[in-house]
């Protein structure tokens, strides 16, 4: 699958395997036995090609069909930062409705939390 997908992005480019293996920073070699299948790619290097293509890590995989990285542009800055956790990147990559739920309770437990023991009301 990767191969495939490989090999078809870098002729899409019009790149022989040398080319991109320059602009890659591995061999041709390499880049050859890629798309072969005899080798596979270390972390770092799938990232550079998922980034050199513009795609993701999990189309080349071959885990989505779907090339096109996620839209980054309508996630609130305060949620792009990756010490906020897990949590806050699902939410940032929940669907815009699921998101303006998730949002809601969070506010309310914000609320929660400001509020002192005797505030509560009994029921």
């Amino acid at each position: 699958m990767l191969g495939d997908r490989l090999r078809k992005l870098r002729q899409e480019k019009k790149l022989t395997q040398e080319e991109l293996g320059k602009k890659i920073n591995v061999t041709k070699v390499s880049i050859s036995g890629y798309e072969n299948g005899n080798r596979t790619p270390d972390t770092e290097t799938l990232q550079k090609l998922a980034d050199f293509f513009n795609v993701t890590t999990d189309y080349l995989l071959g885990r989505t069909d779907d090339p096109t990285p996620p839209e980054q542009d309508d996630i609130p800055e305060e949620l792009k930062d990756p010490k906020l956790g897990l949590f806050f990147k699902e939410l940032a990559e929940a669907p815009e409705e699921r998101r303006e739920q998730l949002l809601k309770i969070w506010e309310i437990l914000k609320s929660e939390g400001e509020r002192k023991p005797g505030d509560r009301q009994k029921k």
